[in-house]
C-alpha cells in the first residue's frame, strides 16, 4: 500500500522492540521529535504493557511527507533488541527491508531472512567497554542504537545534540554520557553500513505551524483555559496524566502572582464514584471542575453521573477509553465505552458525549465541554482514548480567542432573585428546555433542594406518574436540543462515491488515508467522522445518502452502528461494520483490505 522500500524518501516505517523498564523511551521518542524538527510529518505509537518491567514493548515510527500518519502494519526497519521477540520481530520486516540487531550475540539462524538486510551492531559489547556502572550500560545501549539510527536515516544530527542539551540541561556528565553512546552507535554505522539506507530522511518544511503534543496534556490545557479550578481524580491508566498536567499547568497559571497562594483545587478522591461526588458539588456551588478516568472509572461513577443528569447539575467528565471488559488491559487502545457513556446510570439517561480525533480537537473539546454542560446543565463526557491521550501527534499549533467569554448558561443572580415572587428550580424552561438555576449563597430567595429522587417541575418531591413524565420527558428534549450546540460531523465527498464510510476519534487518520487508496483503486467512498453525541441532522442525512454505508470502530460489539441504529430511522442493514478491536491503533490496511474484499465478491 506504501511505496517500494526502497524508495522512501520521507515515506517509511520502523518499528523498536525493547524490553519494558530498560529506558528505551527515552531514546525512541529522541529519534520521534529529531525528525519533527527536520519538519517532517511523523507519528509515533508507543505499545507497552501493563506491568513494570519485563514484558515486551515496541514503539513504532512512520513518516509521511504526505502527512499520513495512522499506524502501519509493515516496517522498513526493525530494530530488535528483545530477544524474546525475535521471531516476530523478524516476520514483519518487509520484503527488501532491514534489520538492526545487537551483534554482540550471534544471531539465530532460523531467524535469517534472505530478502531482508541485516545491519550488526555491537550494542552491548561497545557499551560495556564505554560504561562502567551497570545501570548505565542497559540505558544508554538504547542511546547507541539511535545513534547508529541517525546515521542510517540520515538524521540531522545537530538536532539530536539540541534536543540532549534541552532534556539534560545543566547536567553536563548526563549529557556528556549519551553524546558518547550516541557517537557509539553513529561512528559503527558510518564505518560499516552504506549510510544513509535508501529510505531516508530530508528536511521539509512541514512543520513550520505545528507541535508535537500528547491528547491527555491537551486536555488538561483545555480545562484551564476554559476556567477550571477545582479537580478531583482517582488515579487510573491510561488517564492519570491528565491530571498530572493540570496540577503543573495550575501550579504555574493558577497561583497568587502576589501572595503566592493557590487559585486552584485538586483532590486524589478515595475511589472514582468520591471524585464523581466532589465534581458534582463543586460545579453545583459554580466553579468549573472536572475528573478524568477510563472505562473501570466510568462504571463506578454511573451512579452519581446519573445524579448530575436528573438533579440537572453541569458535569465535566474526560474518559481516556481503554480495553476492557473488567481490567481488561489497561495499556492497550479501544473505543469500547461509547454505549456505557451514551447512557450512563440506571433508568432513562442520555449524556452529551465529545470525540475527539487527536490532541488539538481534546485541546478545543475540553474547552466546549464546559460552556455545553452549564448551558444544559447536565454531564458532558469527553471519549478520548489511549492512542490519543498518551501518543505524541502532530497537530496545527493550538489557536486562543483572548475575546473568549465562558457560557455559564441561565444562572439568576441577585438582582433578579430579588424581583421574583417566588424561585422554583424546575420550572419556566427556555427554548433548549433548560430552566435557570441559582448559585448557593447569592440570594436568599435563589435557596433550593436539590433532588435526585422523583420531583415535578416545581422542583418538589413527586410520585405522580404525569409529573414525574413531564420532567423526564423535558430532560430527553433537552438532551435532543444539545445537537445544536456539539460539534458536527466531519464529512468529506468524493465525485462518484459509491458508498459511505463513517469512524470516530482516532480512527480518522486512518480512514482518510484509506479513502485515497480506495480512489486509487477505483473505489470512490464518501467519509464521515462522527464528533459528538447527540447526533446532528447530518449525520442521518449522510446515512441515507448512500446504499449502505462501512462503520469503523474499535471495539467488538459495534457500538457505534448501534448507537446509529437507536438514534436514527436508519435501517440497520444499511450499515456494515468493520471492527478492529485488539488493543493496537488502527491502520489503513485494515479498512482497504475489508471494503476491498467486499467489492470484489
Amino acid at each position: 500500500m506504501r511505496q517500494p522500500v526502497n524508495g522512501g524518501v520521507n515515506d517509511f516505517a520502523i518499528k523498536l522492540a525493547n524490553v519494558n523498564g530498560t529506558g528505551s523511551a527515552s531514546a525512541n521518542s529522541l529519534l520521534m521529535q529529531a525528525v519533527f524538527r527536520m519538519g517532517i510529518p511523523v507519528s509515533g505509537k508507543n505499545l507497552f504493557p501493563s506491568n513494570i518491567q519485563g514484558l515486551p514493548t515496541w514503539y513504532e515510527i512512520r513518516v509521511n511527507k504526505d502527512g499520513h500518519t495512522a499506524r502501519a502494519l509493515d516496517y522498513d526497519l526493525m530494530v530488535a533488541m528483545n530477544a524474546q521477540t525475535y521471531e516476530r520481530d523478524v516476520h514483519e520486516v518487509r520484503s527488501g527491508g532491514f534489520l538492526l540487531y545487537d551483534s554482540s550475540w550471534p544471531l539465530d539462524p532460523s531467524l535469517l531472512r534472505g530478502d531482508v538486510t541485516l545491519l550488526g551492531v555491537p550494542l552491548a559489547r561497545m557499551c560495556n567497554e564505554a560504561f562502567g556502572n551497570p545501570r548505565e550500560r542497559i540505558l544508554l545501549k538504547n542511546i547507541a542504537y539511535a545513534g547508529s539510527l541517525v546515521a542510517a536515516l540520515n538524521i540531522d544530527m545537530g538536532i539530536v545534540e539540541d534536543l540532549l542539551a534541552e532534556k539534560f540541561a545543566g547536567k553536563k556528565k548526563l549529557i556528556d554520557a549519551n553524546r558518547h553512546a550516541l557517537d557509539l552507535g553513529y561512528g559503527y554505522a558510518k564505518k560499516h553500513f552504506e549510510c544513509p539506507l535508501p529510505f531516508h530522511l530530508e528536511k521539509m518544511d512541514a512543520n513550520s505551524d505545528k507541535i508535537l503534543i500528547d491528547g491527555n496534556t491537551a486536555a488538561a490545557l483545555g480545562c484551564l483555559y476554559a476556567g477550571a479550578t477545582v479537580a478531583a481524580w482517582y488515579p487510573i491508566t491510561p488517564a492519570t496524566s491528565v491530571m498530572d498536567a493540570f496540577k503543573s499547568l495550575c501550579e504555574k497559571y493558577r497561583r497568587d502572582p502576589v501572595t503566592g497562594k493557590n487559585n486552584y483545587l485538586i483532590i486524589q478522591a478515595e475511589d472514582e464514584l468520591a471524585a464523581m461526588g466532589m465534581v458534582i458539588g463543586a460545579m453545583w456551588n459554580g466553579a468549573r471542575a472536572f475528573t478524568s478516568t477510563a472505562g473501570p472509572g466510568i462504571s463506578l461513577m454511573n451512579e452519581l453521573l446519573g445524579l448530575a443528569y436528573y438533579a440537572e447539575v453541569p458535569v465535566v467528565l474526560i474518559d481516556v477509553q481503554r480495553v476492557g471488559p473488567s481490567t481488561g488491559m489497561p495499556t492497550r487502545t479501544q473505543q469500547g465505552d461509547l454505549m456505557a457513556c451514551a447512557y450512563a446510570s440506571h433508568g432513562d439517561t442520555k449524556h452529551i458525549l465529545l470525540i475527539p480525533q487527536n490532541p488539538a480537537e481534546c485541546f478545543e473539546f475540553a474547552v466546549k465541554a464546559f460552556d455545553i454542560a452549564e448551558r444544559f446543565q447536565m454531564p458532558v463526557i469527553m471519549m478520548s482514548d489511549l492512542d490519543i491521550g498518551m501518543n505524541d501527534w502532530v497537530v496545527p499549533r493550538l489557536r486562543w480567542d483572548d475575546a473568549y467569554q465562558p457560557d455559564r448558561g441561565s444562572v439568576l443572580d441577585a438582582a433578579v432573585l430579588e424581583k421574583m415572587a417566588k424561585f422554583q428550580r424546575y420550572f419556566s424552561d427556555d427554548e433548549h428546555n433548560v430552566t435557570p438555576r441559582t448559585l448557593p449563597g447569592v440570594h436568599a430567595k435563589g435557596a433550593f433542594l436539590t433532588r435526585g429522587s422523583g420531583h415535578n417541575k416545581y422542583g418538589v418531591y413527586t410520585e405522580v406518574p404525569d409529573e414525574y413524565q413531564e420532567v423526564v420527558d423535558r430532560l430527553a428534549r433537552k438532551h435532543k436540543a444539545s445537537a445544536e450546540f456539539v460539534p458536527k460531523p466531519e464529512i468529506w465527498r468524493r465525485e462518484g462515491a459509491r458508498l459511505g464510510i463513517v469512524t470516530l476519534g482516532g480512527c480518522g487518520p486512518a480512514v482518510t488515508e484509506a479513502v485515497e487508496i480506495l480512489a486509487a483503486q477505483g473505489i470512490e467512498a464518501d467519509y464521515m467522522r462522527v464528533r459528538a453525541f447527540p447526533f446532528d441532522a447530518s449525520v442521518q442525512a449522510f446515512l441515507y445518502d448512500h446504499d449502505f454505508s462501512y462503520i469503523v470502530e474499535q471495539n467488538r460489539d459495534a457500538q457505534l452502528r448501534s448507537l446509529l441504529t437507536l438514534e436514527t430511522c436508519v435501517p440497520k442493514d444499511r450499515l456494515r461494520s468493520i471492527l478492529v478491536y485488539g488493543g493496537f491503533p488502527l491502520s489503513a490496511k485494515h479498512v482497504v483490505d475489508r471494503i476491498v474484499e467486499d467489492v470484489q465478491r
